[in-house]
């Protein structure tokens, strides 16, 4: 696909400088771009590769002399990332999925599917199913009775849709996404260990000789609209009620959420990040990479976690945390640095202790002398 650097910074909204003709065919590093490549530079620190390539147009940072550069066209990103969010709209492809549905796909003829959707090879859509309108879908893909998916959906090679699933419009779903799955529910017949140490902190009465119970997983999920579920991420189905997932949350990859979790809307969950059951999460949450979030407890709007976090208690609305167990990010930090300094300050009360001919202060209790 061609388009014009002119068309570019229309669909943008941004500012250009220069011949708005010049046809471009996609977007590249500055040092390697060639004749029909829209450099990216949008940070003065990318500048000098520039020259390096031979790109005749770019996207540059606000104010940047374009000229200077021998570009003969230039487009300025006051917000880059956003300008790439556009640019990578426009470039995209997106899956070759052929239209019409597969002669080896297995459609029950009760489920229904709306107008102009595509449906690949393999594909197997249980009884019951209603499909939006214009639904892309892959290779592998499995949806079973009852589901319900929006329109525009893309979901991709191997992903599983459970049974009475209820999806929004314009979900995305990576290759390898199961939504509704048993929740991961067990019970014994006597109080295990585990309750007994959530209970008491650490102490256990005695150790039963118990068996294992599963509890059936009767709810379903509910995911709202503009939904992205990345691959091999897992939703659990809920117990009694859905699990739910709100509108506009990005789920990345080998992200879980077990039974009975409440996910708000613009949440942003990164790789490998655990919720366990019946956790509610607030709206626009950011949880970095690994992050772990505890049962049954609330993590309010606008809270922020950093990478690796272990979030085990409640935590209010718009704090950003960080560390196991989570904490406020300024307090963490502080013991860090406390932490450092902990092998020099073991040194000094050393040589205090040498001084005052304690031998390593064991036994001294400080008395009067």
């Amino acid at each position: 696909m061609t388009v014009t650097l002119g068309e570019i910074a229309a669909a943008l909204g941004a500012e250009l400088a220069g011949d708005a003709s010049l046809p471009i065919r996609g977007a590249s590093e500055p040092s390697a771009a060639g004749e029909l490549d829209l450099a990216l530079a949008m940070d003065p620190k990318y500048a000098a590769g520039i020259t390096q390539g031979q790109a005749r147009a770019a996207m540059l940072w606000p104010g940047a002399d374009w000229r200077s550069f021998g570009l003969r066209g230039a487009i300025f990103a006051p917000r880059g990332r956003l300008a790439m969010a556009g640019l990578s709209r426009i470039f995209d492809p997106g899956p070759v999925i052929q239209p019409g549905i597969s002669p080896l796909a297995v459609v029950d003829p009760t489920a229904e599917l709306g107008e102009a959707a595509a449906v690949g090879p393999f594909v197997v859509i249980g009884p019951g199913v209603r499909i939006g309108p214009r639904a892309r879908i892959a290779s592998h893909v499995s949806i079973a009775e009852g589901a319900r998916i929006g329109a525009d959906a893309l979901i991709l090679q191997g992903v599983r849709i459970g049974a009475r699933v209820v999806i929004g419009d314009r979900l995305i779903a990576q290759p390898g996404a199961v939504v509704g799955a048993d929740g991961f529910a067990f019970v014994t017949a006597e109080k295990s260990g585990v309750e007994q140490i959530r209970e008491t902190l650490g102490k256990r009465e005695e150790i039963r000789d118990q068996s294992w119970h599963r509890i059936h997983s009767l709810g379903s999920v509910t995911i709202g609209d503009d939904v992205e579920l990345g691959a091999n991420s897992c939703i659990d189905r809920g117990t009694v009620r859905d699990t739910e997932v709100g509108n506009g949350t990005k789920l990345d990859n080998l992200v879980h959420l077990g039974h009975n979790v409440r996910v708000g809307r613009d949440c942003l969950l990164c790789a490998l990040v655990g919720v366990a059951g019946s956790t509610r999460i607030g709206d626009r949450v950011v949880l970095g990479g690994q992050v772990g979030v505890s049962d049954n407890i609330f993590v309010g709007d606008d809270v922020i976690a950093g990478g690796g976090s272990k979030i085990l208690t409640n935590a209010p609305k718009g704090r950003v945390l960080l560390g196991y167990p989570a904490m406020k990010m300024d307090s963490h930090i502080e013991l860090q640095k406390a932490l450092r300094r902990l092998t020099r300050l073991a040194q000094r009360v050393a040589e205090l202790e040498a001084r005052l001919g304690l031998a390593g202060g064991s036994g001294s209790d400080g008395g009067d002398g």
